[in-house]
């Protein structure tokens, strides 16, 4: 019976031990970002051209060019591609056209960018700052986001984190008399060779932003010998330098020309592929990429002002106001570009909890009002909103997939009753378990059972079953060009710019031959293939949304000499 007693009391000491803490993250930290992995198809647009351009880069042996199908992909450095290389060729089967390989550089660089702002928030506020810090990134909905798609962002936050956790031991350790240690500096400039091996100068603009933040504030920069650029800087060329200029000779200098004059310069200076918004887009979209954490870091304002000449205070402001201006005078603005940020933000919202006063609405009923609304409009967007459009999709509710949104819904609830009663640290924790509940929700139960969402996988299926004694169909598209198809048929497939054109690719391999044409076209698609000899016959329907472009309804053909 004293054991049985005592045993929940050795529950909580062994949870509040650094070892059990951890534990705890690390277990929280899974069940956000480990369902849905393997569950949820590939996604359009830039996952897929990423994942196609990895395995084009394995089959080739050639890991100097990117391309995706026959064009140059000249837009980042190659890192990204040799991290989901690496993925591939150990965890996946080459023959097998498996996205979640793909996605694990970016799922374990999440965990790491959960760990790294914990370390980094207890090396500025203390390590009950440090943990609730990390709780808040691993909820963050546009972590969670950029954990599950194979591309940049996840890995690029963790690089920088590196370089972030580097620069604050540094800053805070200046007025010492001895510098804590050569790995500090070494690890600051490695970091930053990686992340312009990922994203190019993006990394530059984040830790130079931090630097230049900080010594406007204090008006000084002695403390910035530290870095020891006259071999750090060598440091970061020697990692960057061999493939910059291979990639120079390789592609004449066009990688520059288009990696830097277009796709840089472009998005600076304009909106590309319509991706625009006025100064502000950034701050409005925290809303949602920071859920839940964002409402505790809207009432973290008032703390970060008036401690804003504490060195681990003024650090994060130097980290995040200066990029974010820069974000938002970007003239192409997407909402996961400020994700390098949002650690810093984590660790003022988590350090000003512990200093709220405990007073309902935390003693600022008009801040909290104005950061509760938004919070509760993408809450519910997030624990009931995916499972709802998910039953108007299919034309019916998923029993269990429904109790668990309710359930998160009512953490979202608990939340606000807490902040009423000024309770802050509960409401935190509260936000954080109802958070990682609707995650589990959405990406393990709710996405991957949208098929009416995910309309390539479903062609090339239909495709298949059109074909069955062919190695592999020649499918040819109008119209509908997602990139998920060409990764998930391995490339093989042809895009046509009119009925007949479509009806000549398919008349030189009908046997093998697919077509699958939008509905407004299939009537001209019917003509252009009796003009040519043959008879159109429908093997298939396969319609849906298309998040990219909207709703689809495209018939799938196979020809047939005419009698």
């Amino acid at each position: 019976m004293s054991a049985a007693r005592t045993l929940p009391d050795q529950i909580r000491e062994a949870l509040k031990s650094p070892r059990g803490m951890a534990l705890l993250v690390a277990l929280l930290t899974l069940l956000t970002f480990l369902p849905g992995q393997r569950s949820i198809p590939p996604l359009d647009r830039d996952e897929s051209r990423y994942a196609q351009a990895t395995r084009q880069m394995v089959e080739s042996g050639d890991y100097i060019r990117i391309r995706f199908m026959d064009t140059a992909r000249n837009l980042q450095p190659a890192g990204i591609y040799w991290l989901q290389s690496a993925s591939v060729k150990l965890l996946g089967d080459p023959q097998v056209r498996e996205i979640w390989p793909h996605r694990v550089p970016g799922f374990l660089a999440a965990i790491a960018g959960v760990f790294l702002t914990w370390w980094i928030a207890a090396l500025l506020f203390g390590p009950r700052v440090g943990r609730l810090a990390g709780l808040f990134m691993a909820t963050a909905l546009v972590l969670t986001l950029e954990a599950r798609f194979a591309k940049i962002d996840a890995v690029l936050c963790a690089t920088t984190l590196l370089a972030q956790a580097a620069l604050a031991k540094l800053y805070l350790t200046r007025d010492r008399e001895q510098p804590p240690g050569w790995i500090w500096p070494a690890l600051f400039w490695a970091a930053l060779g990686c992340g312009l091996m990922l994203k190019g100068p993006i990394i530059l603009l984040v830790s130079g932003g931090t630097v230049l933040g900080l010594a406007v504030m204090e008006r000084r920069g002695a403390w910035l010998k530290r870095l020891q650029p006259l071999w750090g800087i060598p440091l970061m060329l020697a990692i960057t330098a061999p493939w910059f200029v291979a990639i120079g000779q390789a592609t004449h200098g066009q990688f520059f020309n288009d990696a830097l004059g277009h796709n840089a310069i472009g998005k600076v200076t304009g909106a590309q592929e319509s991706h625009g918004g006025l100064p502000g887009y950034h701050l409005l979209a925290s809303n949602l990429m920071f859920w839940p954490g964002i409402l505790f870091a809207w009432l973290a304002v008032p703390f970060a002002w008036a401690e804003r000449r504490s060195d681990p205070v003024r650090f994060c402001i130097a980290w995040i106001v200066p990029a974010w201006i820069a974000f938002e005078l970007f003239g192409t603005k997407l909402p996961h570009y400020t994700l390098p940020l949002l650690p810093a933000v984590a660790a003022l919202a988590a350090a000003a909890i512990e200093v709220l006063p405990r007073k309902p609405f935390f003693g600022r009923p008009w801040i909290f009002a104005a950061a509760a609304l938004p919070w509760v409009v993408f809450g519910l967007v997030i624990t009931v909103g995916v499972t709802g459009l998910a039953a108007f999709l299919r034309g019916h509710v998923a029993v269990l997939p429904a109790i668990l949104a309710l359930v998160a819904f009512a953490g979202m609830v608990a939340v606000l009753v807490l902040c009423v009663q000024g309770k802050a640290r509960a409401a935190a924790l509260t936000a954080v378990v109802a958070a990682a509940l609707a995650y589990v929700n959405d990406y393990g139960l709710v996405i991957p059972d949208m098929r009416e969402a995910f309309l390539s996988p479903r062609i090339l299926a239909a495709a298949r079953a059109a074909t069955p004694n062919c190695p592999r169909p020649n499918l040819v598209t109008l119209k509908y060009r997602e990139p998920s198809l060409v990764f998930a048929s391995g490339g093989h497939i042809r895009f046509a710019h009119d009925p007949q054109e479509a009806a000549a690719m398919l008349a030189a391999d009908p046997a093998c031959g697919v077509v699958a044409v939008e509905h407004k076209k299939e009537a001209l698609f019917v003509q252009s293939a009796a003009a040519l000899g043959f008879v159109a016959r429908p093997v298939a329907r396969v319609a849906g949304f298309n998040y990219s472009e909207g709703r689809e309804n495209l018939g799938l053909y196979q020809l047939d000499r005419a009698p």
